[in-house]
């Protein structure tokens, strides 16, 4: 199998990038992985010649500060843009990038190119749940504004993946609203509701943001608007608890003594809230398994991005959409 990794994209760029290669490659049996980006950098963390990886160079990149859509087309040497170009080329199985979001999807679409039928790719993190299983959210920023059959698409994606990749048994799909009774939300969701309830998967109806966490579906859908909203409260709240309960373990020496005692605990407790431990976010929907792994990703969530990304290609997910959408009625490009 062979990935290409954009080596130049994330806060921790190339170092962390190269570390979780080299970890993965000894891992996994016949893993080759392509990494882009500049040679002299890149080669100040490998010791020495490894048959598996292999070196792209490039020093031209895609920054945070770039404008999506225009770098892409205008950085045609950008790190990002020639790992998406090995996809394309088939010299490369899959593809993964900790930089720009929006570069990574406006490459993923404008490069390797969605699969016939499916309207919108979605961004997909697994998030965690108190029960230690996760979560898939779909979408959480790829498109900010979404039909109902987009929502219905994404739904049927996510259960292709859950049950392919992470072996879930007809996973429970819920749709993000305002409450759980049937005929609440706007006009969007209530469109979507009607779809969902008739696609091919295991609905379970309307759930609420408050019930996430605890595990109330395997996977959750929404608009990337309302997507991007949950996962960043997510997400910043994990960061303010343990910055409350630092602060409060620090206030004297009898809480140091306590936070000394649970510290064990509390650093299993932050791994558990971590959603980089699952991997990264696949962009589904497109011709071939992107990824985008967290910007600030140390190795492990390197290597945890790697991991999911092999399983994508092994249980050939991208397939298995493409023959699903290809029996849903009334599905097309979209115009």
């Amino acid at each position: 199998m062979k990935i290409a990794i954009d080596a130049m994209g994330g806060d921790h760029a190339p170092k962390e990038i190269v570390l979780g290669s080299l970890k993965a490659v000894e891992t996994f049996e016949g893993l080759e992985i392509t990494l882009v980006g500049d040679e002299t950098k890149i080669r100040e963390f490998l010791p020495g010649e490894n048959n598996s990886i292999r070196i792209l160079h490039t020093e031209e990149k895609i920054t945070s500060e770039d404008e999506p859509v225009k770098a892409v087309r205008r950085k045609k040497k950008a790190s990002l843009v020639l790992m998406a170009n090995e996809v394309k080329e088939e010299k490369a199985d899959a593809c993964i990038s900790a930089g720009n979001t929006g570069a990574l999807m406006s490459a993923g679409l404008f490069v390797i190119g969605r699969i016939k039928g499916i309207e919108r790719p979605a961004l997909s993190p697994t998030l965690p749940t108190t029960n230690g299983n996760g979560f898939l959210l779909l979408d959480v920023g790829a498109n900010v504004d979404a039909k109902p059959q987009h929502l219905m698409q994404y739904g049927i994606m996510g259960s292709i993946y859950m049950e392919k990749v992470r072996h879930i048994t007809k996973p429970r799909v819920g749709l993000l609203n305002v409450g759980t009774e049937n005929g609440k939300g706007n006009d969007l969701t209530k469109k979507a509701f009607e779809l969902l309830e008739n696609a091919p998967i295991n609905f379970i109806g309307n759930v609420e943001a408050r019930d996430l966490l605890e595990g109330v579906a395997d996977i959750v859908v929404t608009d990337g608007f309302s997507g991007n909203i949950a996962l960043k409260t997510i997400e910043g709240t994990a960061l303010t608890l343990f910055s409350m309960l630092k602060e409060k373990f620090m206030s004297n020496t009898k809480t140091k003594i306590a936070a000394v005692l649970a510290k064990n605990e509390l650093r299993g407790l932050k791994d558990e809230l971590d959603y980089s431990e699952y991997g990264g976010a696949a962009l589904f929907g497109l011709r071939a398994p992107v990824i985008k792994a967290h910007g600030s990703s140390n190795s492990q969530a390197i290597f945890s991005a790697i991991q999911q990304t092999i399983k994508i290609v092994e249980n050939n997910v991208v397939s298995k959409i493409e023959e699903e959408v290809k029996h849903l009625p009334n599905q097309g490009e979209e115009q």
